[in-house]
């Protein structure tokens, strides 16, 4: 007996691995040759593979699909991730430094995810703040290429700063994976 559902059905856009988000000649993070020399280009190679990641999983949504809530009482949608890394990214940055902490950029606390609704205009707006974002970050770091240095006013190590990047976009980018399947049913590794 086939049972009737609302939910979408699995799908991959990948012909060698059914598993996979995009076959491997596809994936814009895979790369030829060796891997990065030293722990600092490692770490920014992660880094940079699962900002990558968070992207794919978005892509081709509309703004409905992209605000889509997971499961109540979440507030969790792909547009409230980003939004949520935006924060992120600026918070990051008020860990380095010794001065007055930047201001959220979307006011009170969880208004990344409380305030992510369906408009394009708030979509063009996160994608954009992201990117700012990120690459302000990325700028303060380069100015601490040691990563034993201890910066900030809790003296917290470039390390682990940016292996707490590296953990938040990970895990964020697992939440990903479940909201995108929920969406379109498109699935990924």
């Amino acid at each position: 007996m086939e049972r009737m559902s609302d939910q979408p059905a699995r799908w991959t856009q990948a012909t060698v691995y059914p598993d996979m988000w995009a076959d491997p000649d596809d994936d814009p993070r895979d790369k030829e040759g060796v891997s990065p020399n030293g722990e600092l280009a490692t770490l920014q190679n992660f880094l940079t593979d699962y900002r990558i990641t968070l992207r794919m999983k978005c892509e081709g949504l509309d703004a409905e699909q992209l605000a889509r809530r997971s499961v109540p009482p979440s507030t969790m949608s792909l547009l409230g991730l980003l939004r949520h890394l935006v924060e992120v990214e600026r918070d990051w940055r008020n860990w380095i430094s010794d001065g007055d902490p930047l201001p959220k950029l979307y006011g009170r606390r969880d208004a990344d995810f409380d305030g992510a609704v369906a408009e394009q205009a708030l979509v063009d707006a996160a994608y954009s703040d992201l990117e700012r974002e990120q690459a302000a970050t990325d700028a303060a770091l380069a100015e601490h290429p040691d990563l034993g240095e201890r910066v900030g006013k809790d003296k917290i190590t470039i390390r682990e700063l940016m292996v707490h990047r590296i953990e938040e976009y990970a895990r964020h980018c697992g939440h990903a994976d479940l909201l995108r399947e929920s969406i379109d049913g498109r699935v990924g590794q």
